[in-house]
């Protein structure tokens, strides 16, 4: 580490959260040393050792921060830092009020619908054979996860940023970072059933198809397909 950073040191982290805290310590720590665009940031290992946690969660808290456009990764060199950050800038948070589970999925699904379509609609116009191939290797992963355990919740979420990284818009990216949490916090196996959803899945083979053939309308019609057994979902399954 650069001696400059030296005497900035980070305290090992309590077992709870450990990801949002990460992200804490590493933009408190960021804000403290007064770092500037394009300064290195400490090294995996550092973060590991400093922060008490695993490998497994820096890399998750790097990936989110790359989505977000904030750090670049340089393979052999290091995480670099592109933007500035601060405590007050980095976290939207979201804050939703609603009488029931219900009324928040509901709620929630009004905004994923308005950035779904148009994310799909945009893959199908820009999509690169190298976006094409990642989003067929995550539609078969998530095919293969759904087949043996009848929901694919991860894969499925893997497979969406896979379209999002084919709009070549990283807007779509950090807004869904951004709402991420909020999200998740409402998304997590909602009423307490796997099967949520689950009649969407051949929907995501066929918006592949469409975007893989650009076609832009039929991009659209398959994504609303999968969003509204979406909203029959959650208004049967709230009953």
């Amino acid at each position: 580490m650069d001696q400059t950073l030296e005497k900035h040191v980070m305290a090992p982290l309590p077992v709870i959260d450990r990801v949002r805290q990460v992200e804490g310590a590493l933009v408190e720590f960021v804000e403290r040393a007064d770092l500037k665009p394009g300064s290195r940031l400490p090294a995996e290992r550092e973060l590991m050792s400093a922060l008490g946690v695993g490998r497994s969660t820096i890399r998750e808290v790097i990936r989110k921060f790359q989505a977000l456009g904030i750090i670049d990764s340089r393979k052999g060199s290091g995480n670099y830092l592109l933007k500035p950050i601060s405590t007050a800038t980095v976290h939207m948070p979201i804050s939703i009020e609603a009488e029931s589970l219900r009324d928040a999925l509901l709620m929630t699904l009004e905004v994923r619908r308005g950035i779904e379509v148009e994310a799909s609609m945009a893959a199908a116009r820009r999509r690169t054979e190298d976006d094409i191939e990642t989003m067929r290797i995550r539609l078969e992963e998530m095919e293969r996860v759904h087949l043996a355990e009848g929901t694919s919740g991860k894969a499925d979420l893997a497979f969406h940023l896979s379209i999002y990284d084919a709009t070549h818009n990283s807007l779509f990216k950090q807004l869904l970072e951004q709402m991420r949490e909020g999200f998740e916090r409402f998304w997590s196996k909602p009423f307490d059933r796997p099967d949520f959803a689950s009649r969407s899945f051949p929907f995501h083979r066929t918006l592949f198809d469409a975007i893989v053939a650009g076609d832009t309308s039929a991009a659209r019609q398959e994504t609303l397909k999968i969003l509204a057994i979406v909203e029959e979902d959650i208004k049967d399954m709230s009953k």
